[in-house]
């Protein structure tokens, strides 16, 4: 595992964040993924004038959340257990991960019919790999009890980003299908590609600190 970040340069990552919003334009939000920040340097973040972040774990969540709840707007962006929904949902404005029937089960039961959440799709087939089915997803949708803003996936792993390509075309073909509008795709080495194939969100981590 990685070690967590202590020595944050706010002015690096804040000129990196402006090279990424020239890129990505003003429609696409720039998510700043925090797994590896320190409590302590959240603050370097908001002083880079970071304003989304993302969260893996909800333990995290609501220690950064408890210190800096008012300097960011936080989504979830990890594996959801359906034993940390009640948790997870009063701190973030999104969460990008909803996958199983037991996390749909606890969105009934704690979320509000407004209760925004993107649903993380399987667009590779990988074995193991969390995210529905895409040939499910549209019965999942229905099943959900909460609004479904949009969708998320994470393609295989691969130092070459256009081999992401074909995935993130697949998420944006089933979005629309679907008719929603948020696509939550892209991190540190694949975010242009992403933008190219319809991303709203990207998720930026190691790429904005190094």
């Amino acid at each position: 595992m990685a070690e967590l970040i202590h020595d944050i340069d706010a002015a690096r990552v804040a000129a990196r964040l402006e090279e990424a919003r020239a890129v990505a334009g003003p429609e696409v939000e720039l998510l700043v993924a925090t797994k590896y920040v320190s409590l302590e340097e959240m603050g370097k973040l908001a002083e880079a004038g970071v304003e989304l972040v993302g969260e893996n774990r909800q333990q995290d969540l609501a220690a950064k959340h408890d210190r800096w709840g008012e300097a960011f707007a936080w989504d979830f962006i990890g594996n959801l257990q359906s034993r940390k929904v009640k948790q997870v949902l009063p701190l973030c404005r999104l969460i990008h991960s909803v996958a199983t029937d037991s996390v749909l089960d606890q969105l009934g039961k704690h979320g509000e019919p407004d209760t925004e959440i993107l649903v993380e799709v399987n667009v590779s087939g990988e074995e193991g790999k969390g995210g529905v089915d895409p040939e499910e997803l549209p019965a999942f949708i229905e099943r959900c009890p909460v609004t479904v803003a949009g969708l998320m996936t994470m393609p295989p792993f691969n130092p070459d980003p256009e081999h992401s390509r074909p995935y993130f075309a697949r998420l944006a073909e089933l979005a629309a299908a679907n008719d929603l509008r948020r696509l939550s795709m892209g991190t540190s080495q694949d975010w242009r590609v992403a933008i190219e194939e319809g991303a709203t969100i990207i998720r930026l981590g190691h790429a904005l600190f190094v």
